[in-house]
């Protein structure tokens, strides 16, 4: 069913769980794992013209923080990419190059009205992406996260 899953990652501690949903499907499938970066222009071209090259070298080094990251939570191979733009378009822009059947990413799960007032890029993606996306919401602090458990022991 999936070959290609995409994770799209901002490095932040809410992509941790998608990226290990992601890569239990990827498992499940056997599927090829491309995780991508991206530098958001809009944080560049907002800076002072004169450190703008400073804080794209700094959000591209970021990026490969982040890939890292998602490299060793995975423990596979794993195709890496940093892209600079918009975020939600370099998301699904990539989806389609690389021919990918799902995107998976990770989400504050943003309540109230936060959630209208605070755009998103997960919403954007789930909106514009020409593939199916997986959002994977960002447990609360201690929270089981029973979705990569195994199936409860009847014994218990």
């Amino acid at each position: 069913m999936f070959d290609t899953i995409v994770i799209a990652t901002d490095g932040s501690a809410s992509v941790r769980r998608g990226v290990r949903v992601a890569v239990d499907l990827a498992d499940r499938f056997d599927a090829t794992v491309h995780a991508l970066y991206v530098v958001d222009a809009g944080d560049v071209e907002t800076a002072p013209e004169r450190l703008r090259d400073e804080m794209r070298d700094a959000l591209h080094e970021r990026g490969e923080e982040a890939l890292a990251d998602v490299q060793s939570e995975t423990g596979r191979e794993v195709t890496f990419a940093v892209r600079e733009g918009r975020p939600a378009a370099e998301i699904s822009n990539y989806a389609r190059e690389v021919d990918c059947d799902l995107v998976a990413m990770g989400t504050r799960g943003r309540h109230g009205e936060n959630r209208f007032l605070i755009g998103s890029v997960a919403e954007r993606v789930v909106r514009t992406c020409p593939v199916p996306v997986l959002t994977v919401r960002q447990l609360e602090e201690g929270s089981v996260d029973s979705l990569l458990e195994g199936p409860a022991d009847a014994g218990d």
